[in-house]
C-alpha cells in the first residue's frame, strides 16, 4: 500500500521534517486496488493545483535536491543493489513520481515482503530512507515419510519441472504449491495414486524458514486386469504386448505370471499405451482401427501373495480398452505429386520397403516417409514437407497412399561456426565436415560429419539433433550452421595400474594430449612395469600431414613379456586356480623380450561407403629384435624344432630374431563414439607380411567385424538406453618360403580378451614334440647303477630315450565370436550378460614342420643301452621322426563356447574398465590322451620294442617299468568348467 500524509514535525534538533512516502506490506495487499485509485485520484489533483510554486520545489518555493538515500532492514542483498534498482541519484532533484517509480522498482524484484519510503527533510537536502523487509530464505528443506522414491528422484523431477525450489532460495508460497503438484505426479507415477501431502513451514530466526513437506503415500496401486472389448481378430495377449507402460511383464512376453510382476499404475501413461494398440492394429493392415477411452475399476488386490504367502496388500486397477477393428486392408500402391525436382519416382518409391500387395503396416510407412526427408535432406531441401492422403478402395479392400510433397527449394550452406572449441583450432574441426560453406547443404554428410568429429574422441559426444543448430535465411535460401562443442582434457597425466590375463598385475605412468597444441596431433609416453610385463614407449601422430588427409605415426618401445598361463590370471603371481600342475607343465610358457620402432600412415577414402561411415586404407612398417628366453622343456622343445629360422637350430633360434613387418590395413567406422559405442559398426582387415628383411618369413591376415545396437528391453530402438554389440574376428597364421610361423606368431585363445570362461593363452590344438632324454639306470632297491664303482664322481648310467612329450604350440587358423548385452546402471557402471564362442586349430598341418638342422640332431643320435660294458653303453639304435609334428588326435577342431554375466566399472584414475565376471563353459576339451611312444616300430609290440632300449638285467627290467610310469602315462585334459574372475582391460 502506498500512503502520502501530511508532514510530520520530527522535533529534531536540525527541525528536519519526515514524511512517509510510499510503503507496502503483506498484510496490505489486499487494500491496494483500493488505495491506488485513490492514490491516482490525489495525484491528479495535486498535479492540476497551482497551490505549489513549482512541482519539484517545496512549498516555499525553494529548490529540493536528493540527498544519498539511506537502505535500513537489508540482511541478505547488498545495500548497492538496493540502490542499483533505484531512479533517484544523489543530488537529483525530488520528484514524487520518480520516487513511486523506485517503489515499484524496489517491490517488482520480489525479494521484499516489506517496502516502504520515507521522506526525511534536511536544511540542505531530501533524505529518502527505503525500509525493506527480505523474503525469508529457505534454511532446508526435509521429506518425511517418502518411500517409494529417492530424494534424488525430487530433486531431478524438480528440474525437469522447472520447480525452482532449493536450499538457500528464496521462500514463495506459489513455489511450495507448484512443488507439491509436482511431487503428487511423481508418486502416482510410481502407483501411490492416493498419496497426500502436507506442508509445514517452521521459521527459523532472524529470516529463515524450515520446510516440511509430510507424506503419507497411501497403498501401492498396481495394473490389475487388462481386457479388450471388440477385438476379435487380435488376441488379447497379442494386444497387451503392443502395450509398453502399463503392461505386465509376464514370463515370457505377456503369457504366464503377469499378477505377480504388474507394472505400477500411472494414469498418463494410459493414453499412450491406447495409442500402441491403435498402432499394431494398423501394423497389421486395419488401418481404421479405432480404440476408445479405456475404462477403469479400482479394487483391493486380494489373493495371497506367493513370495510371502500372505494376503497381497495394496490396490489394484483393472483396465477395460474398447476397440473397433474395421476390415484389413492390403496396400494398393504409394504415389507422388509434387515432385518436379526429383521426378524419378522410382527412386522416391524406393525409400519405402513394403511392397505393393502385402498387408499395409503403418510403422513401416512411417519410417519410409523419414527415408523420404532424409533423401530430400541430401539434396539441400531441408523443408521437405510429404502429406500422405489416403485412397480406399472398399470393394478391393486395398489402401493407395498419395504423397503430396512440397519439396520447398535447396538451401545452400552461408556458414558453418563453432563454440566451446579454445583449445582445438577451427582447421581442426573443419577438416573433419564433409560439407563445406557454398556447397548444397546435404543433411546425410552433416550426420556423418558429426560422426567422424565423435571418432576423434577430442570432444564429449556429440549428437546432431542436440549439439547442432541451423539458422535459415528463406529468401537467400542459405542456412548457418552452429557446431556447439565440449572439449574433453586433452592432457591427461596419471597413474595406471590392475590386473589382466596378458599383463598380470602391473602399474604404470603415462602421459597422453590427444590435441596437442590444438592442432589434433597425439603425444603419448607409457611406462608400465608388472609381474607379467614391463613396456616403454613413445609415440606422435600426425593426423593431418600439411593440411591433407594423410595420418602419419611414429612410435619407438622397448617391451618385455611373460607369456605365462600358470600365473596370468593371479594377483599374488601364484598358479592360477583352474590349472593343475599337470596341466601347466603342457603349456607353452617363455618370456619375450622386444625392441623396436613402428611408423605408420593412413588415409580416408571419401568416395567409399561414405554415405554410412568413414574408410581409411593404411600402411605400417615395424622392425624389432626379440629373444626368447623359455620356462620349461616342452617350451624350449618348440622353439628349437619348428623350421621358423632357415639353418638354425637349437638355443640358437632363440636369440637375435629379427622382424622386419609391413602391414597394409583397410577399416571402415560409423561408430557413434571410440569408447563404448551406442550404435554403429565397424569393419577392419590387416594382414602382416614379415620377409622383407629380418631372418622369420611369415604372413598374417586378420579380418574383425563389430555392430552395435541401441536397446530397449529386447528390442532394437533408436532411443534404447542399453547397448547389444557382438563380435565376429578371423585370424590366420602362416610362414611361407620354406620357413613355418614362429612360436611367438602362433595363434592362441583364452582369457578375458576373446574366451572369458578360459585361461589365458590355454585353448589351442595340442603337438607332441619329440626330445632326446637321459634315464639313469636304477636298481630295485633304488641306488642307481654307477659307471664306475670304483670311481662314483663318474656318476651314474644314463640311457638316452626317445620321448614324445606333448605340448599346447597355438594353431594357425583362429575363429571367434562374442555377444554381449549390456545394460547401464549408474555413471560409469554397467552390467552385461555375454556369450563367447571361438576355436583355435590347425588347418596347415605342413606349418607344423621341424627344422632340418634340429630334426638331424635329434635322429642323428644313438637310442638305448641293452648292453653295457665298462659304464658304456652299446647295442643302440638310431630312431628317425617325422618331418611334420603330430596333432594329437581329438583336440585339433573342438569349440569352446563361454556364458556368463559381468559387472564393469570405469575407475576414475586408470580411465580403464574393471571388471568382475563369472562364466560357465558349455563347450570344453574334456578328454584322456593316451601316451605316444617314439620307437621305430608302430603297432601293437611298440611297447616291447620300447623295452628294448634297456639291458635284460634287474636294473634294466625295474627302469623299463620305471620308465613306462614316467613317459607312458596318459594325458589327463580338463579345461574348467566355471570361472570367476577380475581384471582391467576390455574384451571388445
Amino acid at each position: 500500500m502506498r500512503i502520502f500524509t501530511v508532514n510530520r514535525e520530527s522535533g529534531s534538533s536540525l527541525n528536519s521534517k519526515t514524511k512517509t512516502v510510499c510503503t507496502r506490506s503483506r498484510r496490505s495487499r489486499i487494500a491496494y486496488a483500493a488505495y491506488l485509485i485513490a492514490f491516482t485520484a490525489m495525484a491528479a489533483s495535486s498535479l492540476s493545483a497551482p497551490s505549489l510554486s513549482a512541482q519539484t520545489g517545496s512549498p516555499s518555493g525553494n529548490v529540493e535536491t536528493l540527498c544519498q538515500p539511506q537502505v535500513i532492514g537489508n540482511r541478505r542483498i547488498p545495500k548497492e543493489s538496493v540502490l542499483a534498482r533505484l531512479y533517484s541519484r544523489q543530488n537529483d532533484l525530488y520528484d514524487p513520481l520518480v520516487v513511486e517509480r523506485d517503489f515499484n522498482s524496489l517491490w517488482n524484484t520480489g525479494y521484499f515482503d516489506d517496502v516502504r519510503i520515507e521522506r526525511v527533510d534536511t536544511p540542505k537536502c531530501v533524505q529518502l530512507v527505503i525500509y525493506v523487509k527480505e523474503k525469508p530464505t529457505i534454511r532446508e528443506i526435509n521429506y518425511k515419510g517418502l518411500g517409494a522414491v529417492t530424494q534424488s528422484d525430487i530433486l531431478d523431477r524438480f528440474k525437469k519441472a522447472k520447480v525452482p525450489l532449493s536450499v538457500e532460495s528464496q521462500y514463495d508460497p506459489t513455489k511450495i504449491k507448484r512443488a507439491e503438484v509436482v511431487l503428487r505426479d511423481l508418486l502416482a507415477e510410481h502407483g501411490h495414486q492416493f498419496a497426500t501431502i502436507r506442508t509445514e513451514v517452521k521459521t527459523i530466526p532472524p529470516a529463515a524458514v524450515a520446510i516440511t513437506f509430510n507424506i503419507k503415500e497411501g497403498p501401492t496401486v498396481k495394473v490389475g486386469k487388462i481386457a479388450f472389448q471388440g477385438n476379435n481378430s487380435l488376441s488379447d495377449r497379442t494386444l497387451r504386448g503392443a502395450m509398453k507402460n502399463l503392461r505386465p511383464i509376464g514370463i515370457p512376453h505377456s503369457i504366464i505370471l503377469e499378477n505377480l510382476f504388474a507394472r505400477t499404475f500411472d494414469a498418463s501413461k494410459l493414453d499412450e499405451d491406447t495409442e500402441r494398440v491403435r498402432q499394431a492394429y494398423r501394423d497389421r493392415g486395419y488401418f481404421k482401427a479405432l480404440t476408445s477411452d479405456p475404462t477403469t475399476h479400482i479394487r483391493d488386490a486380494g489373493g495371497i501373495n506367493p513370495f510371502t504367502l500372505h494376503p497381497s496388500k495394496g490396490k489394484r486397477i483393472d483396465i477395460l480398452m474398447p476397440v473397433e477393428e474395421g476390415a484389413r486392408y492390403k496396400l494398393g500402391g504409394i504415389t507422388f505429386t509434387g515432385n518436379t525436382h526429383v521426378p524419378n519416382t522410382k527412386a522416391l518409391r524406393s525409400q519405402f520397403v513394403q511392397k505393393d500387395g502385402e498387408y499395409f503396416n503403418a510403422t513401416q510407412f512411417g519410417k519410409g516417409l523419414d527415408q523420404l526427408r532424409k533423401a530430400y535432406g541430401e539434396l539441400g531441401y531441408i523443408n521437405f514437407v510429404g502429406t500422405p492422403v489416403p485412397q480406399i478402395d472398399e470393394a478391393k479392400k486395398t489402401i493407395t497412399l498419395n504423397i503430396d510433397i512440397d519439396e520447398g527449394k535447396p538451401f545452400y550452406v552461408s556458414r558453418i561456426e563453432f563454440t566451446g572449441n579454445t583449445i582445438t583450432r577451427d582447421k581442426v574441426i573443419r577438416r573433419e565436415l564433409l560439407l563445406e560453406e557454398g556447397q548444397v547443404y546435404n543433411s546425410r554428410l552433416w550426420d556423418l560429419s558429426i560422426l567422424r568429429l565423435n571418432q576423434l574422441n577430442y570432444f564429449e559426444a556429440l549428437k546432431a539433433e542436440q549439439d547442432s543448430e541451423s539458422r535459415q535465411n528463406t529468401d537467400d535460401g542459405t542456412v548457418d550452421l552452429l557446431l556447439k562443442l565440449k572439449e574433453k582434457g586433452k592432457n591427461s597425466i596419471g597413474l595406471n595400474g590392475g590386473i589382466s590375463g596378458l599383463s598380470g598385475t602391473f602399474v604404470g605412468l603415462n602421459y597422453e594430449t590427444n590435441n596437442f597444441l590444438g592442432l589434433g596431433e597425439t603425444l603419448s609416453v607409457q611406462a608400465n612395469i608388472g609381474d607379467l610385463s614391463r613396456n616403454l614407449s613413445l609415440g606422435f601422430t600426425e593426423p593431418y600431414l600439411r593440411d591433407k588427409p594423410i595420418s602419419i605415426g611414429a612410435q619407438v618401445f622397448a617391451s618385455k613379456y611373460d607369456f605365462n598361463p600358470s600365473k596370468s590370471q593371479s594377483a599374488t603371481g601364484q598358479a592360477a586356480g583352474n590349472l593343475t600342475t599337470a596341466q601347466q607343465s603342457l603349456l607353452t610358457n617363455y618370456n619375450q623380450s622386444t625392441t623396436g620402432l613402428t611408423v605408420s600412415s593412413s588415409e580416408p577414402l571419401r568416395h567409399l561407403f561414405s554415405r554410412t561411415g568413414v574408410t581409411r586404407v593404411g600402411i605400417s612398417y615395424s622392425l624389432s629384435r626379440s629373444s626368447v628366453t623359455t620356462f620349461n622343456q616342452n617350451t624350449t622343445n618348440v622353439f628349437q624344432s619348428l623350421a621358423f629360422r632357415s639353418g638354425v637350430a637349437g638355443q640358437n633360434q632363440l636369440t637375435g630374431i629379427i622382424t622386419s613387418v609391413v602391414t597394409p590395413s583397410f577399416t571402415f567406422s560409423s561408430l557413434d563414439r571410440a569408447v563404448g559405442p551406442h550404435h554403429g559398426k565397424d569393419f577392419n582387415v590387416s594382414v602382416q607380411l614379415a620377409g622383407v628383411g629380418g631372418n622369420v618369413k611369415y604372413y598374417s591376415p586378420i579380418a574383425s567385424y563389430r555392430q552395435f545396437f541401441p536397446m530397449k528391453g529386447l528390442r532394437v530402438s533408436s532411443d534404447g538406453h542399453n547397448v547389444l554389440g557382438y563380435r565376429i574376428q578371423l585370424a590366420h597364421t602362416s610362414g611361407f618360403g620354406g620357413e613355418v610361423a614362429p612360436p611367438t606368431h602362433r595363434l592362441y585363445s583364452g582369457g578375458e580378451s576373446d574366451l572369458r570362461g578360459f585361461d589365458i593363452r590355454s585353448v589351442g590344438p595340442y603337438t607332441f614334440i619329440p626330445n632326446k632324454v637321459q634315464f639313469i639306470l636304477t636298481n630295485p632297491d633304488g641306488t642307481s647303477v654307477p659307471r664306475d664303482p670304483t670311481n662314483p664322481a663318474l656318476g651314474p648310467v644314463q640311457i638316452p630315450l626317445p620321448i614324445y612329450r606333448m605340448v599346447s604350440i597355438g594353431g594357425d587358423t583362429q575363429l571367434v565370436a562374442n555377444l554381449e548385452y549390456r545394460i547401464p546402471i549408474v555413471n560409469q557402471v554397467t552390467f552385461a550378460f555375454f556369450n563367447d564362442f571361438g576355436m583355435t586349430f590347425d588347418a596347415q598341418h605342413g606349418q607344423l614342420r621341424q627344422s632340418t638342422a634340429g630334426q638331424s640332431l635329434i635322429n642323428g643320435a644313438q637310442y638305448g643301452c641293452p648292453t653295457i660294458i665298462n659304464g658304456a653303453c652299446f647295442g643302440g639304435q638310431s630312431v628317425k621322426f617325422p618331418d611334420l609334428l603330430t596333432i594329437v588326435p581329438g583336440t585339433n577342431y573342438v569349440p569352446r563356447d563361454s556364458l556368463g554375466a559381468e559387472l564393469q566399472v570405469i575407475l576414475p584414475v586408470v580411465n580403464a574398465p574393471f571388471r568382475i565376471f563369472y562364466a560357465y563353459n558349455p563347450l570344453r576339451l574334456y578328454k584322456t590322451v593316451p601316451q605316444q611312444l617314439a620307437v621305430p616300430n608302430s603297432g601293437p609290440d611298440n611297447v616291447n620294442t620300447f623295452k628294448s632300449y634297456f639291458p635284460s638285467d634287474g636294473s634294466g627290467q625295474f627302469s623299463y617299468q620305471q620308465a613306462l610310469q614316467f613317459y607312458g602315462a596318459d594325458y589327463i585334459l580338463r579345461e574348467p568348467r566355471k570361472t570367476f574372475r577380475l581384471t582391467v582391460s576390455t574384451t571388445f
